[in-house]
């Protein structure tokens, strides 16, 4: 899940002073790490240069929070040899949603002969804080990524619109990139089902339940020691009852789940490349690389490749979904470097098979 949240001041005392230990030895270096940037990243002076802005602005930036869906954050509770590979693929996850928001959400508002137009921007510094767990103290792998309002060269802060607008988008690419990372550098694999829910291969629902991030309360802030998080969990899993768990589909590893992508443009009249990117993402059962979406998204529907902003290129529905190059030829692969090896085999179906019209 992707949050933005607006931030108007520059006190970073907050972020800087929770050490996250409860991934100590678990995640490589300290809490904070530099997506982009120069300095310490654990002193407070050098974190709030990245919150830039303009004079006439009282936005100075955004702290963009990116958790990981429940199963992930319960794999690095209850699978410490393994841990340390879930952040670490996370943490790549959380590069690949903010590329994609500096290039396609971060945009400066110009007006010039009575027309706005969309100038592209990019931040100076961007500066991330990798915590595990959530204020009742259970299994939360998430991030703080602190950006500024105000993008490197320009003279007005950046379009708040288009961030909140594309934050969909980088969300579905977050988890997406995320489920593809896990899968590659650990034995779990992770998937999504047709209904939207995150789920890992044969990993029991009753740590859902166990764990469900719910409560009454929002709890007070602590510094959980690496020590404290361990203990607590066991406690927790000492109540851990069973539910079951759901297996993942046996295919459809290589080819988009296009009843899934269609189903996203559902009530819309109209669709932009963030839906597209969105919709694409999450209908990649077992995940894909960010670089790998935008290539497929922009192969299939070049019209909207240079689209940004708020001011987005729109497409039909029925242009969106593609039913009938699908219905002739089959899902479409996830990698470009698929399609001549798609065209082919689909070529090979329709000859092979029996008239439509019977």
């Amino acid at each position: 899940m992707l949050r933005i949240l607006i931030r108007r001041s520059r006190d970073v005392s907050y972020l800087s002073g929770d050490r996250a230990e409860e991934l100590d030895d678990v995640r490589d270096g300290p809490a904070s790490w530099w997506l982009r940037g120069v300095g310490d990243p654990q002193r407070p002076d050098d974190v709030a240069r990245v919150l830039s802005t303009s004079h006439r602005s009282a936005v100075v930036g955004y702290d963009v929070i990116v958790a990981a869906p429940r199963p992930i954050s319960v794999l690095v509770a209850i699978e410490p040899e393994h841990a340390g590979a879930i952040v670490a693929a996370h943490r790549r996850a959380v590069a690949g949603s903010l590329e994609y928001l500096e290039e396609r959400a971060v945009v400066v508002r110009d007006r010039r002969g009575g027309d706005d137009l969309d100038l592209a921007g990019r931040w100076s510094h961007v500066v991330g804080f990798t915590h595990g767990v959530n204020r009742h103290g259970e299994p939360h792998l998430h991030d703080h990524v602190l950006v500024g309002a105000r993008p490197v060269g320009a003279l007005n802060v950046l379009d708040s619109r288009a961030l909140f607008a594309h934050a969909g988008a980088a969300d579905a690419l977050y988890r997406c990139a995320l489920r593809a990372e896990v899968r590659r550098t650990t034995p779990f694999v992770p998937w999504r089902s047709f209904e939207g829910v995150e789920h890992v291969d044969g990993l029991d629902e009753g740590y859902r339940v166990l764990w469900g991030g719910h409560h009454a309360d929002r709890g007070e802030k602590r510094r959980w020691s690496r020590h404290d998080a361990l203990s607590a969990w066991a406690s927790d899993l000492a109540r851990f009852e069973t539910y079951g768990a759901r297996l993942a589909p046996s295919r459809g590893a290589d080819v988009l789940s296009e009843h899934a992508f269609a189903a996203a443009f559902e009530g819309r009249d109209q669709v932009a490349r963030r839906h597209v990117v969105a919709a694409w993402a999450n209908a990649a059962t077992f995940g894909r690389d960010v670089a790998s979406v935008a290539a497929s998204v922009d192969h299939w529907y070049p019209q909207l490749r240079d689209s940004r902003g708020i001011r987005e290129t729109l497409l039909g529905v029925r242009e969106a979904r593609m039913i009938e190059v699908t219905r002739e030829r089959g899902p479409r692969p996830l990698d470009v470097g698929d399609l001549d090896q798609w065209r082919q085999r689909s070529l090979t179906r329709s000859r092979d098979s029996p008239e439509r019209s019977r």
